[in-house]
């Protein structure tokens, strides 16, 4: 079961599940709880933020997340500027108001780098007394924010960018399901039937700049009657939209920084052939059509998620999108400043409580928009940022993936023995023995259900073959599915 973005975990009488993230917690040694002197100093925090001169708590923000989210980063109000274009308003919670630099809530926020998710908890970036309560976007209450003014034209193209501290105050706390019902009764605020409207224009030209947007489900694991299940939760369009916005937020931050020669900024190279290659024989493994002629951003916009075997395909080619990294500079600019799946330069700025390397990218392009020297500990901390969201990047990775192992055992555990009809997708092993025998392991794409697996056989395997393999072994203990070549 390929990476996917969140993995809800439903809370069971079967504590298969709960005994196995929590050993994979130990494992991997991540912070489940914070030191008792981080925990304090957040709450003097929370009691005395730093609020801004500026009060914009005249402008009409709403939030929109996932239901009973409580770390609320981002809130937004669209308008339409006169004449033809819109005017984006996107406030972002303001971490450094209640973080210093150097001080125990930084420091362990360098040691942790993210939120992790994944599961049947979270692990924060920074304590909930500050990510899901005195920083968090609640609505009714005073925050001091990043407030971001983006004017586009009426094509979704941006004509100015404005960015500085401000008090706001959210109105209203709305939900994804809920927005997205109202907008297809007809009923919906004005203000979201905009955020469709800017959305398609933001995903039109995202298509001109042969960018690609991978609307991965949710993945979700329960337990009915003693089985272990996963469901995939389909992303609705009103997310895709909003997402639309937090990347034009991101190639917005990233103009500054690249514009004033200091920050941060995500990269992610180009797909490799073999990548590629790879991932069209993974599609016709699924019996998925790929003509020749189509470019790879063309032919992620023709997968239906409605479908597994596309949701499958999907999440295969998220091996395309390898190497993302983050490069810092000051004074001189990357020699590779581009994010290729955006297809534009891009950097992480719209969830500072969830990302270490936000907080300091907005910081420069605040500073930068007002014309002011980057503060010194932003430029300080440059450096040394890229390693260490490469490091909190692998561990998120890791512990997804040892999540996704466990559920994939624990779903797979009663089927041992029986027959899975799939194709040879890649050949792992290319050595060859003293009898001359070939490449003895690789990936298999199975067919229902639709994932891709590891794969062992006493005879050479056929690269994008058709293959029966047998499931040998589904141990939820130590996370391991072997499937060999059926006899």
């Amino acid at each position: 079961m390929p990476n996917t973005r969140v993995i809800r975990i439903q809370p069971s009488d079967d504590a298969t599940m709960a005994q196995g993230v929590a050993q994979i917690q130990r494992e991997l040694r991540l912070p489940t709880a914070f030191p008792a002197e981080v925990e304090d100093l957040a709450a003097r925090a929370s009691a005395n933020p730093r609020l801004p001169e500026l009060d914009r708590s005249d402008i009409p923000l709403l939030t929109i997340d996932p239901p009973g989210s409580m770390d609320l980063d981002q809130a937004m109000h669209l308008e339409r500027r006169d004449g033809d274009g819109y005017r984006v308003y996107y406030a972002l919670a303001d971490v450094a108001a209640f973080v210093t630099a150097g001080d125990a809530i930084d420091d362990e926020a360098h040691q942790r780098g993210e939120t992790l998710y994944g599961g049947l908890s979270t692990i924060p970036l920074h304590p909930t007394v500050l990510c899901e309560n005195a920083a968090s976007l609640l609505p009714g209450q005073l925050r001091p924010s990043i407030l971001w003014t983006i004017d586009l034209d009426r094509t979704g193209e941006i004509v100015a960018i404005d960015v500085r501290r401000a008090r706001v105050r959210s109105r209203q706390q709305c939900d994804y399901p809920t927005v997205q019902q109202q907008l297809d009764a007809g009923r919906a605020d004005p203000v979201w039937d905009l955020l469709r409207e800017i959305g398609q224009r933001r995903q039109a030209l995202e298509k001109q700049r042969g960018g690609v947007s991978l609307s991965l489900p949710d993945a979700e694991i329960g337990c009915d009657g003693g089985q272990w299940d996963l469901e995939y939760r389909l992303p609705l369009p009103v997310e895709d939209w909003n997402a639309q916005i937090s990347l034009l937020t991101g190639m917005a931050a990233a103009k500054i920084m690249l514009q004033g020669n200091v920050g941060i900024v995500r990269t992610l190279p180009p797909p490799d052939a073999h990548s590629l290659a790879r991932l069209r024989l993974g599609a016709r493994a699924l019996r998925i059509d790929w003509p020749d002629t189509q470019p790879y951003p063309d032919f992620i916009r023709t997968l239906d998620p409605s479908q597994p075997h596309h949701v499958a395909m999907m999440f295969s080619c998220t091996a395309v999108l390898r190497g993302a990294g983050y490069a810092a500079f000051d004074g001189q600019l990357p020699a590779q400043p581009l994010q290729a799946a955006i297809a534009a330069p891009y950097a992480h700025v719209t969830a500072p409580m969830r990302r270490l390397v936000d907080r300091h990218a907005n910081e420069a392009c605040v500073a930068l928009c007002a014309g002011a020297a980057v503060p010194d500990w932003v430029r300080s901390a440059l450096p040394g940022l890229v390693e260490t969201m490469a490091t909190s990047d692998r561990r998120a990775h890791q512990y997804e993936r040892a999540i996704i192992d466990l559920a994939q055992a624990v779903i797979l555990a009663p089927r041992v023995g029986e027959p899975f009809a799939g194709a040879i997708v890649e050949v792992r092993q290319a050595s060859h023995g003293d009898d001359g025998a070939g490449a003895r392991t690789g990936i298999v794409m199975l067919r229902d259900p639709p994932l891709e697996a590891h794969v062992e056989s006493a005879t050479a395997l056929e690269l994008g073959g058709e293959i029966t393999v047998r499931l040998a072994q589904a141990d939820p203990a130590s996370r391991t599915v072997r499937f060999v070549v059926a006899d």
